[in-house]
């Protein structure tokens, strides 16, 4: 894991500020209780008393330091989310919202369909998200007819919330070529009715469609996720993705599907001076032998982008019914979802990124999936033992009690997402029944000792960690519902340090990064309200005033 770089003033610039005056949740044992904190430069240079604080700023430079009071505010540290796709996000914020708080149903998807096909050149397709088919009174997909009256003429595309497929109208088809007798790509499906004709839904690897030649064509390696752009529409998206998550209180981000696009596109940034957010990349499995190749199989990259490890998927998405149940779903005993490798060939992948010393992070939502991901961690281990390999499951979302003592054996971070339940808990268990009431089991991990790391997911979720942090602790639906019992249910500070410290050490960073602690960089949030304090149920409505990285104010709710 990386090091920390310690405080070091020829680093350093030579400013500094205390903040004092308000409630401070450090996320660190040995400094619980402090009432204020120095910045310097780009790290913390002292946190405890104030006159702790001022005797440091003293000691570190001749120039009296300035001092910020934030009395009736809250400082926590930066948000780290650990599982994102931030081009994808920023990509879906120039397409039409069709979510729940848009449209509850088809007839509503379709009019913003409508208004977006009469604003946009004709050459350009029309591309919606954000829909869940259990949200809508319908309960069901749009139907490829239905998207037709939208445009016969011209593309038109309806991502589903999970953003592992969704659907599409007739011209899409035969623009593409396919028809009833196509057959499914391995590891997609193009949906078909009672009569074999197509529905119009399509999934995973079925996507490959929408992609053109330079879109990401991985197959079994990972569903497609980003359609083509021009790279400065591209840059345009990450850009204003950006914003959002530090709109939200997020200072560093997980990339969990980066390919050479994102890479570009992260690179220009930087060059630019553009990348304010820290982003760990993991590269998509097909890069694994490249990745080996060329060295990147140890710490690589800067405090603001680096390189992590290789994401893998085992399974599909519960939102899209293509996560892995063999024996069927209990709303369509018809579909199984698929597993994305043979588990022999699986294995021998995690075996290949283990022994050079990769961590890695693997999608993985049924038991059979995380059965396969378990096993092929744990063969790894005992050929290659390594105290600290901190392998990642990604959602892991329907774990046994037996596999979760497994988990906390192999010394394997869960990554889970509550804003999925929160956006569609309802749907899992029209998906699967009962035990769809355990999805993501945050209380049993905690029981278990296994640290929990809550993330967005973004763009299936918005990056709102305070929002997430609401769902864990009450697990209460967007509708009002509570999945499954209290508990699954995890406390605010265990949530706070889930979406803080956690996501940092599954990041292999917390030498530097998730508390606000002596030396490590000064990231942090002010809030308007106590996370720790308020009513469960309003902590998501808790505004976020600023966002601090580096020891650098990069977003402020006045100036936004």
């Amino acid at each position: 894991m990386r090091k920390l770089h310690h405080l070091e003033v020829s680093e350093l610039d030579s400013t500094s500020t205390i903040f004092h005056g308000g409630t401070l949740h450090t996320i660190d044992p040995e400094s619980e209780g402090a009432e204020a904190f120095l910045v310097y430069g780009t790290r913390f240079g002292a946190v405890g008393s104030l006159d702790n604080c001022r005797t440091a700023a003293a000691e570190l430079s001749s120039r009296p330091p300035r001092e910020v009071d934030l009395t009736g505010l809250t400082v926590v540290p930066g948000f780290i989310d650990a599982h994102a796709h931030p081009l994808m996000y920023g990509q879906m914020m120039s397409w039409v919202d069709c979510g729940p708080d848009k449209a509850r149903t088809i007839p509503h998807i379709i009019a913003l369909l409508k208004d977006a096909a009469a604003t946009l050149p004709e050459h350009l397709p029309i591309r919606g998200y954000g829909y869940e088919h259990r949200n809508l009174s319908e309960g069901r997909h749009p139907l490829k007819e239905e998207l037709d009256q939208v445009s016969t003429t011209r593309e038109v595309y309806l991502m589903n919330a999970s953003g592992h497929g969704g659907v599409v109208n007739s011209f899409t088809f035969d623009k593409y070529g396919i028809t009833r007798d196509t057959p499914n790509p391995t590891g997609g499906e193009f949906f078909k009715n009672a009569n074999g004709d197509l529905t119009g839904e399509i999934s995973d690897a079925a996507c490959n469609i929408l992609t053109g030649i330079t879109g990401v064509k991985v197959g079994h390696h990972g569903p497609n996720f980003h359609l083509e752009d021009e790279p400065e529409e591209h840059l345009r998206q990450l850009r204003t993705a950006q914003e959002k998550f530090l709109a939200g209180g997020v200072t560093t981000i997980g990339d969990c599907q980066v390919t050479r696009r994102e890479l570009d596109m992260y690179l220009q940034l930087s060059a630019t001076g553009q990348l304010k957010t820290r982003v760990s990349m993991y590269l998509l499995s097909h890069l694994l032998d490249h990745a080996i190749d060329t060295g990147l199989h140890g710490a690589f990259g800067n405090s603001h982008l680096s390189f992590a490890g290789i994401k893998f998927y085992a399974d599909g998405t519960l939102g899209g019914w293509t996560a892995y149940f063999p024996d069927g779903y209990v709303g369509d005993p018809c579909r199984t979802g698929q597993l994305y490798h043979d588990p022999a060939d699986y294995a021998d992948l995690i075996m290949k990124a283990h022994a050079v010393g990769l961590q890695t992070a693997t999608h993985a939502q049924s038991p059979d999936a995380l059965a396969m991901v378990l096993d092929a961690i744990e063969r790894a281990q005992e050929a290659h033992p390594a105290a600290d390999a901190r392998h990642r499951i990604e959602h892991c979302g329907l774990p046994t009690p037996d596999q979760i003592d497994r988990i906390k054996r192999l010394g394997v971070h869960p990554v889970n997402q509550p804003q999925h339940y929160y956006n569609w808990g309802e749907g899992v268990t029209a998906a699967i029944g009962t035990p769809g009431e355990r999805f993501n089991p945050l209380g049993e991990f905690i029981s278990a000792g296994v640290p929990v790391t809550i993330s967005s997911d973004a763009p299936v979720a918005a990056p709102k960690p305070l929002e997430a942090i609401q769902a864990a602790v009450t697990r209460v639906t967007r509708n009002g519902h509570q999945l499954g019992s209290d508990s699954l249910r995890i406390t605010a500070p265990e949530a706070l340090a889930a979406h803080t410290l956690n996501g940092a050490l599954t990041l292999g960073r917390e030498d530097e990064l998730g508390s606000i602690s002596t030396g490590k960089r000064a990231d942090f949030v002010v809030l308007g309200e106590d996370p720790l304090t308020v009513s469960p149920n309003r902590i998501a409505a808790i505004p976020v005033h600023e966002t601090w990285v580096d020891g650098r104010q990069h977003y402020s709710s006045s100036d936004a």
